[in-house]
């Protein structure tokens, strides 16, 4: 062409998570069947909706509102409701100005980034969330700026690690945190997150925390949202949803909760932005949007997150104890959300290292894939062409180090157990071969 219309960031979305579903259709295409472990979508492995969410659903679809456009900013009464919950807890104080919806978390995220002078970097986790990683990165045009979560310290941030990179760049205008953490299911207690927000507010920088899996928490310590440590003087804001919590992933319903907007004139023009660009869209979905106050309110919905919650706490137990005391594996039991990341120690992944595969034209199909490739895919690709159990290679999360994330949905609990006793046979076949 005569002009070139090629963003420069465009190499840098990558979505591993997706895209291995590719080669796993065409393994499955020629014999294989596949145990779809690759993504967190906890009704397509069989988790039902209750009733009772059920018939909050279906009675607002005879309301002749829920066909209708919302605010742009969201449906007023939703984000009152919101805006109360967040004030509830103590800590910062918002409005229903302070809410701003959005068409699920993927199409807040393209305008968080899309929205940010290109210039400015946020710094985020490593392991990342590809979503998350990819759009910083592509904004950028330059490779995604990381810190390290150290699996020796229950993936917990390196603090140390975080004040370094801020210090010592200064293009650097915000942290992005996870917590819950995907892909590690780590969860950070208080106090880690105070000792961010004091990082932030010693260098004028904004924080940004993923809460998609606030409620999807069986710590200890339980839920601690950013609004409960983010204080008066930090900017920043949490990205919420209620794709995993109801969960409703089809539903893509997503919005932020902004805090001490008013604190700075370039945060809240940034701020504006966002809005601004909603008002091109009109408005984000109105039906998930007019649930979510019917929902939340409900007298059943706490025993339905406790419920929850101690089903991921039991298989995060029984799926780490599967996989223990396998050489060169290290495994942090999860303790939010719905994952697991299998690390390899440094070294024990060779190139010369396989699984057998029985189907000779998987083999064929795979061999060439198999070349000048990240360690861990290696593993990923023969446990795929061998098993047909498809897991996420961690290099694919913005990491130098070799895993891989597989997840807690499985609800069959005998095939569940299956899964992990199969992955641990196979995790010690691979490193014995």
């Amino acid at each position: 062409m005569r002009r070139n219309i090629v963003h420069s960031g465009a190499d840098a979305l990558i979505y591993e998570i997706r895209q291995i579903v590719a080669i796993a259709k065409q393994i499955e295409a020629k014999g294989v069947p596949i145990i779809w472990e690759n993504i967190g979508d906890p009704i397509q492995k069989g988790e039902s909706i209750p009733d009772w969410m059920k018939e909050i659903v279906s009675g607002l679809v005879t309301e002749n509102i829920s066909w209708a456009y919302t605010a742009t900013q969201g449906d007023e009464h939703t984000r009152k409701f919101l805006a109360e919950r967040v004030n509830e807890r103590g800590g910062a104080k918002i409005t229903s100005d302070d809410i701003l919806f959005f068409n699920g978390l993927g199409d807040a995220v393209a305008k968080i980034f899309g929205f940010m002078r290109r210039e400015a970097r946020i710094l985020g986790p490593s392991p990342a969330y590809s979503t998350l990683s990819s759009a910083e990165a592509a904004h950028s045009g330059y490779e995604h700026l990381t810190y390290e979560l150290n699996p020796d310290n229950d993936w917990m941030p390196d603090l140390e690690d975080i004040e370094n990179k801020v210090k010592y760049n200064d293009s650097i205008a915000g942290i992005l945190l996870i917590n819950p953490d995907n892909p590690t299911g780590a969860v950070y207690p208080k106090e880690v997150m105070r000792e961010i927000v004091k990082i932030c507010e010693k260098y004028d920088i904004i924080l940004i925390c993923d809460e998609t899996y606030a409620h999807v928490n069986y710590s200890e310590w339980g839920s601690i949202h950013l609004s409960e440590v983010i204080g008066d003087k930090v900017c920043g804001f949490a990205l919420r949803s209620i794709s995993k919590e109801f969960p409703w992933p089809g539903a893509r319903c997503g919005w932020l909760e902004i805090f001490n907007r008013k604190n700075d004139p370039i945060f809240d023009r940034y701020i504006k932005s966002l809005l601004d660009a909603k008002m091109l869209e009109v408005c984000s979905t109105t039906l998930p949007q007019l649930s979510i106050p019917r929902v939340y309110s409900h007298p059943k919905f706490l025993d339905h997150l406790k419920y929850r919650n101690e089903k991921f706490r039991s298989r995060a137990e029984r799926a780490t104890n599967a996989l223990k005391g396998i050489s060169g594996v290290k495994v942090i039991q999860p303790k939010g959300a719905f994952y697991l990341t299998v690390l390899f120690e440094d070294g024990v992944l060779k190139n010369h290292m396989s699984l057998p595969i029985q189907n000779d034209v998987v083999k064929e199909y795979i061999a060439p894939m198999l070349d000048k490739v990240a360690l861990d895919r290696r593993f990923v690709l023969f446990l795929l062409a061998s098993v047909g159990i498809c897991v996420v290679p961690l290099s694919s999360f913005c990491c130098n180090r070799n895993g891989f994330r597989v997840t807690l949905l499985e609800e069959n609990e005998s095939k569940f157990d299956w899964i992990y006793a199969t992955l641990a046979n196979n995790i010690r076949t691979y490193l014995a071969s």
